[in-house]
């Protein structure tokens, strides 16, 4: 059954969203198009708009409309703390929480030999430039074995500062990511953090 060529490229694009299927697609793009007026058009405005002008911020790595993020700007959040977190979306988890008042630092992924994706890649320079100046950092990368390689590594490089080094403590599930975890577990966990 073809809905034109036109409707099955936006199934087909709508597919290529996490947690989107060919059938979810299918039945969130005919909403859309019963809906053009009410949902499509605004949210085509806004999408087109943030496409022009969505950038990552240039002191944490999160996802801003300008040079430097919200969170980033705000002068009533504690310079003293920096979280490193490996996704936007972990930062989102951590800020919806709202117990996290100091700043952020998105790697933007994990070591991988594999992948080729070093240090460098990561932004962990510009990391260790960032905690020269902070008391704590705390190391808050998803329980996998590649969040927790990449948090090693960290705080290895982080021995020669004189900088609280601390890592989410029990709540984060083994295996678990930030992004799929409740606001309560992510605050036990932020109240509980250790010594990494």
């Amino acid at each position: 059954m073809s809905a034109g060529a036109e409707i099955e490229a936006l199934i087909a694009l709508m597919a290529r969203l996490p947690g989107l299927g060919p059938r979810s697609a299918r039945r969130a793009a005919l909403h859309l198009l019963r809906k053009r007026k009410q949902i499509m058009a605004p949210l085509a405005t806004v999408m087109d708009h943030l496409a022009e002008t969505v950038c990552d911020c240039s002191i944490c790595g999160n996802i801003a409309t300008s040079e430097i993020c919200e969170i980033c700007a705000n002068p009533k959040r504690n310079d003293r703390e920096i979280c490193v977190v490996e996704d936007v979306a972990d930062l989102w988890a951590m800020e919806r929480g709202g117990h996290f008042k100091g700043r952020y630092h998105v790697l933007g992924g994990v070591l991988s030999a594999l992948d080729a994706v070093g240090p460098e890649e990561l932004g962990i320079p510009k990391l260790l430039e960032r905690a020269a100046t902070v008391d704590e950092v705390i190391l808050a990368l998803n329980a996998t074995v590649e969040g927790q390689t990449t948090a090693h590594y960290i705080a290895d490089a982080l021995e020669k500062l004189s900088v609280s080094i601390t890592s989410l403590a029990q709540g984060v599930p083994i295996g678990g990511e930030l992004d799929y975890l409740d606001d309560g577990t992510i605050q036990a966990a932020m109240r509980a953090r250790k010594a990494f």
